[in-house]
Formats: structure tokens, C-alpha cells, sequence
């Protein structure tokens, strides 16, 4: 009897596996040909869903018109030898759409082209986004320069028609009959001493014309790097792998000539450093006159400055910097133990040097201590530092707030929550948001939310606005990281089940910097034009260094701290006191994200 059955259970399970291996191999099937088989499906992609010019996305209110300037918001910006023009407009042109709508990539060719600009490569994003792209399309414009040929002392072109045409990939799986509908990936051969900027795709295996893309001399150009992936094609779906990425300049910040193109890289063996194929533009212009000139910064902060909320049960407030100083802040010397007074403008603290811990800003002592720990939500007003991002053809403003404490830390571990008594305070706690404004147009492109020891850049249709143009940014609890919505967020470990707690909320405690802002520094601008305060120029640390005990955690948690700290921001176990918003890597660098 028992071998029977047991006979009969081999059976069952013989038959299970085979029915599942059977049902698993006709959905990867199904799923290749819904991805790149190329048949039924894309035909009716192609022909019914493909609309002819995405529709695209659009602010909550119309721009106003900006004070004159010299280049800001004109359309067209100079680069020295080039020209450039951002192009929305778009024809489609391929998708490896799936049946959820939402999860293919789509990529379309850049349509109403001005007159004597060229097309430098084709545009691609996520069916999951409202659609917002653009690229850089380009002409050539007089411009002396020391790149010229020695032998005959005539300057090359700016422009040039590719070679040939490289194919990079194909969603065919190489079968003539199967043709319809899928898609041929092109990488333009340059001339020599030339760069390509991107790639051209179609639905044919025939080889683009060549006139339909531009080459730029290398001069021109700068090393552009992978950015995030917006397609992974798996061995599963195709023979070959396949990645698609945008990109960006890989030397960015203020000092950064490196400008974005809007077209993507793809490749199916790229190496993390690998240098890549294609490059993106340089802004040679010395002057970087489509920067926004004093008038037009004050007006994009009038129309464009976030409403801050902190939450409601926030306890420690910011605070205007001479607030702080005027009720009582110190300035500790190494080896003095007695504090010294600090001027409300900051004038006699030491200036300039680097962060070499032989000064410290602390709080006072006795009764105030108290008082100036929570802040003056009166007084508070953003900190403007104004910067040109992406080779001046974006302009970064970022915006610091001051506030005299950090508290204390939540620890999430799983279900449960641990309230940190002490690990996570410091004093001086500088946080900060940077809006990124569109230099061809105007437009608020996207915004930083810095988070601790990270962060991550929102775009604009992704916000959530309170009055206008006026995004809404979120200060958690205690720790004044920033966020772009409501709710609840874990800094920490998924997959360990823990980590900080930022809780964000609306609330009656708030700060709207489009009218409580102090411009700080645009050193863009010349010398003398903005009047940096005397604060700005100390670079040592606005709090003292603080080593917690391990004891002061819950039993339960002490003997995991080492997992625990690994996962955590550093700021957040204070092994430093933190520094002044010029010490920081993005005043001058790009954001981290």
C-alpha cells in the first residue's frame, strides 16, 4: 500500500513541475513576443496608440514675464562656437511596450527643428511619466577659436555629418518575416577628431541617412556618464542584454562646462568607468550669459519659492542666524573652556581657513539654553546661495535653513519604534533644497530635497504645490531632513527591517521663502554684486563633536549596533558637529543623487 502511494505522489509531482514548467516557458514566450517579437502587438501600438507629439507636461500657472536680462529665458543659448535651441516636440517612433501600458520606454525622433539647427540624437523616457523630455538641437555660429587646422589654418566645422552607422542593437530576433514593428538601435560613426552626442533608432534594418544627425568636434564636447537605467533587457527576453540610460556631464557643479544633451546611451556591455561612445556639449562661452542677472534671481524666488511645513509636533524650530547669535551662541576655541560672545552679523568669527576643529559654535549655557534649543519659527528665513548648473544652461538655487538644534532620533526596527533619547542631537543643524530653473525657458525643472547624508532630485510634475508655481517642501521631525510629500520615511536597512524614522506633516508651522529670503552668495555674478555675510566664510563646525554611549539604547538593540550603524546616516550618531553651508561638497559640486 505505502508504495503505491507513494508512487502516486511521484505522479502528482512529476506532473505539477511539468505543468508549471510548461505554463512558466509559454509566458516567457509570450512575454518576448509582447516584448520583442515584434508582430500583432506593435502593429497596433504603432498604429492606433503612437500619437504623433506626446503631450506634455505643464506648470500649475503660467510664467510671468521676467525682468531684462542679457540671455536668461530667451530659447536660445550661446556655447561659443554652437548654438543651442531645447526641442519639445516629438514623432514616435518605436516602444518595446508590454501590455501594461505603463512599463515599456517609448522613443521618438525631435520634430519642428528651427531652421539651420541639426538634430544630435533621438530622445527616450518611461511611459510612466508624464512627458517632459527635450533635447539640444544645434547650429554653428562665427566664433574665433584656437582650433583650427595647422597646415592650412582654416578652422574646422563645429558640425559634422557622421561616417557610417554602427547597429548597436535590434529587438529582432533576426527572423526577415518578423520585421514589422520592432526596433534598430544606431550609433553615428564621427569623423575624425569628432564626437557623436547620441543615437538615432528606427524600425527598419536599413541604415539612416546621414544627414539626419550632427557630429560635434571634440573640442566642443565633454565626457558625459551613465545616469539611472531606463530600460534592462535581460537574457530572458533577448539573446543579447540590453541597457538604456540617460545621462549626464560626469563634471558637473558650478564649475562644471559640461552641458546635457537629452539623449540617452544604450549598450549591452557596459562596464561601470567604462568611458562612454557618445559625449555631451561644452558651454564655452566665458561670460555664461543665459544666468539669471540680481532682478531676474529675486523674481524666480518670488514665483517659484517653496512654502516649508514642519511638522506638528516639531519641538526645535530654525532660526534666523543673528537670532542665534543674539541670544547667546558662543565661539569655543580649542583648549579655552570659556565661550566668547559672537557678533549678530557674525563679523568676529574667524573666517576663511578650513574645518581644522580648532573652533566650534555652542549653545549658551544656564537658563537660555533651553530657549534658543527650540528655535524662533519667527525669524526664520531661507539662506539663497545661486549657482549655474549643467554648463550654465540650468541655474541651481539653493536654499539653506538654519536651525539651532537637531533632536533626538526614532529607530524603526520591523513593527516596533524606539525613541533615541539623545542619539541624533547635535547643535547648528544646516539643511537644505535646491530648486533647478530651465535657463531656455524659465521653468522650474526639478527639486533637490537634501536628506541626511544623501538625498534625491523630484521633477517638477512629481511635486506638490500650494499656491501657483510654489512647490511645498516637508521638514521631518526633529531631524529637518526634507521631502517632497506627507507621510512617513525610512532611512535605514529594507532588508535588516530597520531604520530612521522622518516623519513629515503639514502643520501651522511653516516658512514661506519666497518672501522670508536673504540672497547670500552668486558668485557667478562678479565680486561685489551680492554681499556674502561675515557667518558665510566660517568654516569650522556650528556644533561641538558628540560620541554617544551604546548603553543609551534599548537592551534589546546594543549588541547589533554595529549592523545598525553601517545602515544608518552618519550624521545621525554624531561623529562630527556639522559644518556651515559653504564647507559642504555641493557648494560648489553637484548634488549627491
Amino acid at each position: 500500500m505505502m508504495p503505491t502511494i507513494l508512487a502516486i505522489i511521484v505522479v502528482v509531482v512529476v506532473i505539477i513541475i511539468i505543468t508549471k514548467s510548461f505554463r512558466l516557458q509559454s509566458l516567457l514566450l509570450r512575454s518576448k513576443q509582447e516584448m520583442f517579437g515584434c508582430q500583432r502587438f506593435y502593429r497596433k501600438r504603432t498604429d492606433q496608440l503612437a500619437p504623433s507629439e506626446p503631450q506634455t507636461f505643464s506648470l500649475p500657472a503660467p510664467l510671468p514675464p521676467w525682468p531684462h536680462g542679457q540671455g536668461f529665458a530667451l530659447g536660445k543659448i550661446n556655447l561659443g562656437e554652437l548654438e543651442a535651441v531645447k526641442v519639445s516636440r516629438f514623432k514616435f517612433i518605436w516602444s518595446n511596450n508590454t501590455q501594461d501600458d505603463k512599463k515599456g520606454v517609448t522613443f521618438y525622433k525631435p520634430i519642428g527643428i528651427p531652421d539651420g539647427f541639426y538634430s544630435l540624437g533621438y530622445y527616450c523616457q518611461s511611459n510612466d511619466q508624464p512627458f517632459r523630455g527635450f533635447v539640444l538641437v544645434a547650429r554653428e555660429i562665427p566664433f574665433k577659436s584656437e582650433s583650427t587646422h595647422i597646415s592650412t589654418g582654416i578652422a574646422s566645422p563645429a558640425l559634422r555629418v557622421p561616417v557610417d552607422y554602427t547597429l548597436v542593437w535590434s529587438s529582432n530576433d533576426g527572423s526577415e518575416e518578423r520585421l514589422q514593428g520592432c526596433g534598430f538601435f544606431w550609433l553615428p560613426q564621427p569623423p575624425e577628431g569628432y564626437k557623436s552626442i547620441g543615437y538615432l533608432v528606427t524600425c527598419s534594418p536599413k541604415k539612416p541617412k546621414l544627414d539626419k544627425v550632427r557630429c560635434v568636434r571634440a573640442d566642443l564636447t565633454e565626457r558625459c556618464e551613465n545616469y539611472q537605467v531606463i530600460l534592462n533587457v535581460g537574457t530572458r527576453f533577448s539573446e543579447f542584454p540590453f541597457q538604456v540610460w540617460s545621462t549626464r556631464p560626469s563634471h558637473r557643479g558650478m564649475l562644471g562646462r559640461g552641458v546635457s544633451v537629452g539623449t540617452f546611451s544604450c549598450n549591452s556591455c557596459w562596464v561601470p568607468g567604462q568611458e562612454l561612445p557618445i559625449a555631451c556639449l561644452k558651454n564655452l562661452d566665458p561670460t555664461l550669459h543665459a544666468m539669471p542677472n540680481c532682478d531676474q534671481i529675486h523674481a524666480l524666488i518670488k514665483h517659484y519659492g517653496p512654502t516649508v511645513f514642519f511638522h506638528p509636533d516639531e519641538i526645535y524650530m530654525p532660526s534666523s542666524v543673528s537670532w542665534f547669535f543674539e541670544n547667546g551662541a558662543l565661539l569655543f576655541r580649542k583648549g579655552d573652556s570659556v565661550g566668547q560672545s559672537i557678533d549678530v552679523d557674525g563679523s568676529n568669527l574667524p573666517s576663511g581657513g578650513r574645518n581644522d576643529g580648532e573652533f566650534w559654535i555652542d549653545l549658551p549655557s544656564g537658563d537660555r539654553k533651553n530657549s534658543v534649543k527650540s528655535g524662533n519659527l519667527g525669524s526664520a528665513k531661507l539662506y539663497v546661495h545661486v549657482k549655474p548648473a549643467l554648463g550654465g544652461t540650468f541655474t541651481d538655487i539653493a536654499m539653506w535653513i538654519f536651525c539651532p538644534f537637531n533632536g533626538p532620533a526614532t529607530l524603526k526596527v520591523g513593527v516596533m519604534n524606539y525613541s533615541l533619547s539623545k542619539i541624533g542631537q547635535h547643535v547648528g543643524d544646516w539643511e537644505h533644497f535646491t530648486l533647478r530653473i530651465c535657463n531656455f525657458t524659465g521653468e522650474l525643472w526639478s527639486i533637490y530635497f537634501s536628506q541626511h547624508s544623501g538625498g534625491v532630485w523630484v521633477n517638477a510634475y512629481d511635486l506638490e504645490y500650494i499656491q501657483g508655481n510654489k512647490a511645498i517642501v516637508y521638514s521631518s521631525k526633529n531631524g529637518h531632513a526634507t521631502f517632497p510629500h506627507p507621510g512617513t520615511y525610512i532611512q535605514g536597512s529594507g532588508k535588516l527591517g530597520l531604520g530612521i524614522r522622518n516623519d513629515v506633516a503639514r502643520s501651522n508651522f511653516f516658512v514661506d521663502s519666497s518672501t522670508h529670503y536673504e540672497l547670500v552668495a552668486a558668485e557667478y555674478l562678479g565680486d561685489g554684486v551680492v554681499s556674502e555675510p561675515g557667518w558665510l566664510q566660517f568654516m569650522r563646525k556650528w556644533g561641538p563633536t558628540i560620541v554617544y554611549d551604546v548603553s543609551i539604547l534599548p537592551l534589546v538593540l546594543r549588541y547589533s549596533m554595529a549592523n545598525i550603524f553601517i545602515k544608518l546616516p552618519v550624521e545621525l550618531y554624531g561623529e562630527e558637529g556639522p559644518t556651515g553651508p559653504k564647507e559642504k561638497n555641493n557648494w560648489v559640486g553637484d548634488e549627491r543623487g
